[in-house]
Order: C-alpha cells, then sequence, then structure tokens
C-alpha cells in the first residue's frame, strides 16, 4: 500500500480490510505492508509473492494526476509491473491503484459503498475461491 497520497489510501485500506473481515477473512491472516509512493508497489509485490506465503496481494494506491508526464510513468509501470509480477509468480494482485485527478481519487476512496476498498476485497475472495 502507497504511502504517498495518503488520505485516500487510508480510506481504500479501511474499508478493504473491513469487507475482507466481514466475508470470512480473519484479520490475523491480512498483512499490511507500505511503499513509499505506486511506483514502489510492483517490487513489493515481487517480494511478497517469492515468500509463497501469500494466497493473494492487493494492492492499493492513489495517483492523482498532475500537470507533467510523471502521472503517465508512474500509473502505466506500477500497472505493467503488478501484472507481470501476477504472472511470473502466479499469484493473484488486485489491481485497485487509482489514477486520475483528485476529485475522481477522492470520490473512489470516499466512505460510502462504492469506496474501491471494497471492491477490491470482493475480487480477492472471488479469486481465492478459484484457487485449486
Amino acid at each position: 500500500m502507497s504511502l504517498y497520497n495518503r488520505h485516500c489510501v487510508d480510506s481504500l485500506e479501511k474499508h478493504c480490510i473491513k469487507t475482507l473481515v466481514a466475508s470470512g477473512v480473519k484479520k490475523e491472516h491480512i498483512d499490511i505492508f507500505h511503499v513509499p509512493g505506486s511506483f514502489e508497489i510492483p517490487l513489493a509485490a515481487a517480494r511478497l509473492a517469492q515468500t509463497k506465503k501469500y494466497d493473494a496481494l492487493i494492492a492499493l494506491g492513489v495517483i492523482i494526476k498532475g500537470d507533467t508526464y510523471h502521472f503517465d510513468l508512474v500509473a502505466a509501470s506500477c500497472a505493467r509491473g503488478v501484472m507481470d509480477v501476477m504472472l511470473k509468480y502466479d499469484i493473484p494482485i488486485v489491481f485497485e491503484v487509482l489514477a486520475g485527478s483528485r476529485e475522481d481519487m477522492e470520490k473512489r476512496a470516499a466512505d460510502d459503498e462504492y469506496n474501491k476498498g471494497i471492491e477490491a476485497a470482493n475480487t480477492a475472495v472471488q479469486l481465492l475461491k478459484l484457487k485449486p
């Protein structure tokens, strides 16, 4: 989970954990790891996947579009990096690294039933049911 744009990411985390627990995942089975920003998420995911300790990973982050090309580089690199890790290690990684305007990110991380942390948790639970 990215520490950048923390006000939005904290809300995603809170709703994700709440939904996982409500779905039957024991809180002691949920590990939380923080990285400085979304660009670092693929490396953290790779290191966690290598341990073979986890059945699934959830990547949470928020990238807010500014006036420079940096936004595009970070968003695309993060998405591609996470996909590469998922395929290399054959582990489901739910990708809820949100990217867009500040207004859109605040809506998607709002304290309501549309929070994308809820969607991330539900997706992880569905993917775990597919595990052979």
